[in-house]
């Protein structure tokens, strides 16, 4: 088994607790929340190896975020900036929505550049994992992902990619062609299906999405299950029934649990079935990173084995 390396922002995560207007929330609680990270905790909680990079401030939520990661089993290479510290403010409106205010632009995160990633390391790495939030927080993050897709590419290391498009961070129109060519360069890539719309042919997203290069392609679409298209072979997989909790970080929950499996040599048919599971699992307890499933936690919830 090789690694996922992985890196982005993470942010300081305050949720309200109960559901009903922020205003008279009785309550807070601190987290930390963040889509790579969130999957290098998934592959480390699922016994894989992932090591995750960002840019932290000097600052308390800054602290919290590197020990939590590292708490995880997450190799973390934190690199210190003078700037904030990122912040995101989560809260239910009703039972069916949340809304969920940013605090980032300007952040430590923000401010990723090629020169932070070791090409080193990447080369040694077993699949590189980017998402399409990081092109979107600024010029010289969008180079960095850029620059690690390609040294990864000549080294032979698997890209990954998760389109993860934010409409809070950028429009649909300017997205669409970074997405587009974020995936060409992808061995292997996740999407919803309104994300895969976004520049290939909403009726047919997975054909659309192996089109432009990758050979495994995964939609995964929540309640409703998954989608795949991998070496040409198509699956399809339900959702497992669960009482859901909180549906925060459930995609990346499904990504670790593909990934890990990968990792770990696993045929196609039990990549998602983990996927299916560890997604399931992950929006039974609250919080974007808390309720990241471990093996055994799997096989409690499917009555089987999914050990590896």
């Amino acid at each position: 088994m090789t690694s996922v390396f992985t890196f982005g922002e993470t942010m300081g995560s305050i949720v309200a607790d109960g559901i009903g207007p922020l205003e008279f929330a009785r309550g807070f609680a601190l987290g930390i929340g963040g889509a790579e990270s969130n999957v290098a905790i998934g592959v480390a909680r699922l016994g894989g190896a992932a090591t995750w990079l960002g840019r932290i401030g000097p600052d308390t939520v800054g602290a919290l975020i590197r020990g939590r990661i590292a708490a995880a089993g997450v190799r973390t290479i934190a690199i210190a900036d003078p700037a904030f510290t990122g912040l995101m403010i989560r809260h239910r409106r009703s039972a069916a929505f949340a809304h969920v205010d940013y605090h980032r632009t300007g952040s430590a995160g923000s401010r990723l550049s090629p020169a932070d990633i070791p090409a080193a390391e990447l080369r040694a790495a077993g699949i590189l994992h980017v998402t399409g939030i990081t092109p979107a927080l600024s010029d010289s993050a969008r180079a960095a992902v850029f620059q690690a897709v390609e040294t990864a590419r000549a080294a032979g290391v698997s890209v990954s990619v998760d389109v993860n498009y934010r409409s809070k961070l950028w429009s649909r129109y300017d997205a669409a062609p970074v997405l587009r060519d974020l995936v060409a360069r992808a061995d292997l890539v996740f999407a919803g299906p309104e994300e895969a719309a976004l520049f290939v042919d909403a009726a047919d997203p997975l054909d659309g999405l192996a089109k432009l290069g990758p050979a495994e392609v995964v939609v995964k679409d929540g309640p409703r299950g998954c989608e795949a298209l991998i070496d040409g072979v198509r699956h399809t997989v339900a959702a497992l029934p669960v009482t859901v909790v909180d549906p925060v970080g459930a995609g990346d929950a499904f990504v670790a649990g593909y990934l890990a499996d990968r990792l770990a040599g696993a045929p196609p048919e039990a990549r998602l079935a983990t996927a299916i599971a560890a997604g399931a699992f992950a929006v039974t307890v609250p919080g974007d990173c808390e309720g990241l499933p471990s093996r055994s936690d799997l096989a409690a919830l499917t009555g089987g084995d999914l050990r590896r």
